[in-house]
């Protein structure tokens, strides 16, 4: 894998012929009442058309489009988010990234995400859909001050489960640090293959896992009571830590997944950023 300290537009030389090699850097800013989206800098097919409020201007959301609709083997994306002191910043993706077939080449996905003081940050693209044969490096990295949050999460679809496909070879791995304070919170890394998904150990043969993590003031044991309380009677967690807030889901339905992290989110958002959930209408069209 690349290393995470590297710079987000430094990519692999041995990216596949017309693989796509793209950044995307956004910097938000607090200016009184309002959060302004005061960086926005592209390489390649990344982008954000606009800011946008639907909800009130102190929260400032931004849809990231990646307009060639997947990602091919050999294609590198980098993303770059920084949410300045008291800023709010909401990101979100307007339908599922798909990830094709590896063709010999291993794609890549960086994402570093910081958040000064009192910022709040919120991450929630829509479903990762992962075609068969796939060969996909994943790093996702969240720098925030000692009194900063952050709400992120990602739904990973294994196989084109509409289409009949499933997930028979491949390799996806990913690693996930959070860091609060200067202090490592939050590290997860691992690899998931066919064999994996089928173990008792990795996915138990399931096709679709969500993973919501939130990090900030610790939250009470209502707010956990809460979130068990959505248990669907799948393979579903909710853990509180100090900082930390985990929750997972494991099934076959990506809908279900999403409706299941919609929910989740809706009681930790106002319970850790202070304000009530605003449904990003992308995640309803």
């Amino acid at each position: 894998m690349p290393d995470c300290h590297a710079s987000l537009t430094d990519f692999s030389p041995h990216a596949g012929p017309g693989a796509w090699q793209a950044s995307l850097k956004l910097g938000f800013r607090r200016d009184g009442a309002v959060t302004r989206l005061a960086q926005r800098e592209h390489r390649g097919p990344l982008r954000v058309q606009k800011p946008l409020y639907p909800e009130e201007p102190a929260v400032c959301h931004a849809i990231v489009v990646h307009p060639p609709g997947g990602v091919v083997g050999g294609d590198c994306l980098a993303i770059d988010v920084h949410a300045g002191d008291g800023a709010h910043a909401f990101l979100t993706t307007p339908g599922a990234a798909k990830w094709y077939r590896a063709n010999g080449h291993v794609s890549r996905q960086q994402v570093a995400l910081q958040a000064g003081a009192g910022a709040m940050l919120e991450w929630l693209p829509q479903e990762t859909i992962f075609h068969d044969d796939v060969d996909i490096a994943l790093d996702h990295h969240v720098t925030l001050a000692a009194d900063a949050a952050y709400l992120g999460c990602e739904i990973f679809c294994l196989g084109r489960r509409a289409a009949g496909e499933t997930f028979t070879s491949g390799r996806i791995a990913q690693r996930t640090s959070i860091r609060r304070g200067g202090r490592l919170l939050w590290w997860e890394q691992g690899v998931l293959t066919p064999v994996r998904q089928h173990s008792p150990l990795g996915l138990a043969g399931r096709g679709v896992c969500a993973t919501l993590v939130a990090c900030g003031t610790p939250l009470g044991a209502d707010v956990l009571a809460a979130v068990r309380a959505l248990d669907d009677g799948a393979h579903f967690g909710a853990t509180r830590m100090k900082e930390v807030f985990v929750v997972r889901w494991l099934g076959d339905d990506s809908e279900t997944a999403r409706d299941i992290m919609l929910a989740a989110w809706r009681l930790l958002r106002p319970a850790l950023l202070g304000r009530v959930a605003c449904e990003p209408r992308s995640w309803r069209t």
